[in-house]
């Protein structure tokens, strides 16, 4: 399973890229507004540092917004995913887009179904949402098993992004369930480095070693 991050800042993009973990980028437009800078710049300044897929996301609710705006985020740069809400009007762009090779990410994804459909208007990603179900006391992980069967069952060629991931667990479980990817907030990539038999174990090598100096 591959690792994106899930941000809009540079500094956490970065530091992640220098730990060599990551190999793409999602973002959305809340993750922008924070950073107060220019969608256009912000692409271009990710796919500067990190050579793979970013997401980047349309703000439009219509079929005809999304597709002129899918368009245009696409023509930023050739690592460029047009990021989508699953609904209607937003599969209708995404078939449009695809004919176009335009590639696609759709988000907001809660349902296998919603994912089936999905791929078969044309995405090439899919992102079930893991932490936002279990905020409703619903199987996030569940979802993603659910949708690998499915895309594996059928030779379904369509990448699964897991999103809303909350805790280092979710990512061995995704990575478990089946997902192609997994894109994590920086807070969470730093937290997955920790255990404490990891400390542990670190700071009695460190008393080891400075024993055999004496």
């Amino acid at each position: 399973m591959k690792l994106f991050i899930d941000t809009a800042n540079m500094q956490e993009i970065e530091t992640a890229n220098k730990w060599g973990v990551i190999c793409g980028v999602t973002t959305n437009p809340t993750l922008i507004a924070r950073e107060g800078r220019d969608v256009k710049e912000v692409i271009k300044e990710i796919a500067s540092i990190v050579d793979g897929p970013i997401s980047g996301e349309v703000n439009s609710l219509d079929a005809e917004g999304m597709i002129t705006e899918g368009r245009a985020i696409a023509s930023i740069h050739p690592q460029i995913v047009v990021k989508i809400p699953m609904c209607q009007a937003g599969l209708e762009a995404v078939s449009v887009l695809s004919k176009e090779g335009i590639k696609t990410n759709v988000t907001l994804i809660f349902t296998p179904a919603q994912a089936l459909l999905a791929a078969r208007a044309g995405a090439s990603f899919v992102s079930p949402f893991v932490g936002r179900l279990e905020d409703i006391d619903s199987n996030g992980i569940q979802l993603v098993e659910q949708v690998a069967v499915i895309f594996q069952s059928f030779q379904i060629k369509t990448e699964i992004i897991a999103a809303s991931i909350r805790s280092p667990q979710h990512i061995g479980e995704c990575a478990l369930a089946g997902a192609d990817i997994a894109t994590v907030p920086f807070k969470v990539l730093e937290k997955s480095f920790e255990h404490p038999l990891t400390s542990a174990g670190i700071e009695q090598f460190k008393k080891d070693f400075e024993g055999m100096k004496k």
